[in-house]
């Protein structure tokens, strides 16, 4: 479930926390606040932003039974793959005779499941991205909001997600320290009075 954990934050906050969500706010139109930077990646660690990571592990609980399924379909097809392998191996050979019935029984059953396992795996994704919408995106835009007031009340001209920064090997080096407020917005945000950005429901 940790490739569900890693595709949500990576599509919301491309999505939500786009340059315009960092553009120039209270700060003079002559930029003299001072550009800062935020790691998104860390809202999702144990002390990050606790409504996110709420809402993240909502989604993973949700869909770990889907997830044990197709593992286990998957090991299932593995297995089978094994054994009609064995089969190849006992005609090249020749050494001795196969059950053809068995093998034909066998090669049935893997296509039939590798039908099944790629219907399942479509399935899943497609309920998976109308959940994580339905979770994530009051969350996420919330956030987005709450960086704003970070922004404006701080007097900052700008903020950068790293994060992306990083991704994109622009972040060559940082020379202070402070330029990175990620800990101190994580503070702010988990400190605000509860909004209506809330777990949906099912």
């Amino acid at each position: 479930m940790k490739t569900f954990r890693l595709i949500a934050a990576s599509l919301f906050f491309a999505a939500l926390f786009s340059t315009s969500s960092f553009a120039q706010t209270g700060a003079t139109a002559a930029g003299t606040g001072k550009i800062v930077i935020i790691n998104t990646a860390a809202f999702d660690d144990k002390a990050g932003i606790s409504k996110y990571v709420s809402a993240m592990n909502t989604l993973e609980t949700e869909f770990k039974p889907v997830d044990a399924e197709l593992q286990k379909m998957n090991t299932d097809l593995q297995t089978l793959a094994k054994d009609i392998d064995a089969f190849r191996r006992q005609v090249a050979d020749r050494k001795v005779p196969i059950d053809e019935k068995s093998a034909n029984l066998k090669v049935e059953q893997a296509e039939k499941l590798q039908r099944d396992l790629k219907f399942k795996q479509e399935d899943a994704k497609a309920r998976f991205e109308r959940r994580q919408q339905a979770l994530l995106s009051p969350v996420l835009q919330d956030i987005a909001k709450a960086m704003q007031d970070f922004a404006k009340s701080r007097g900052y001209s700008m903020i950068l997600d790293a994060a992306k920064l990083d991704q994109a090997g622009i972040i060559l080096a940082v020379g202070d320290d402070k330029a990175d407020v990620t800990k101190e917005f994580i503070t702010f945000y988990n400190a605000r009075p509860a909004t209506t950005a809330s777990i949906a429901k099912p």
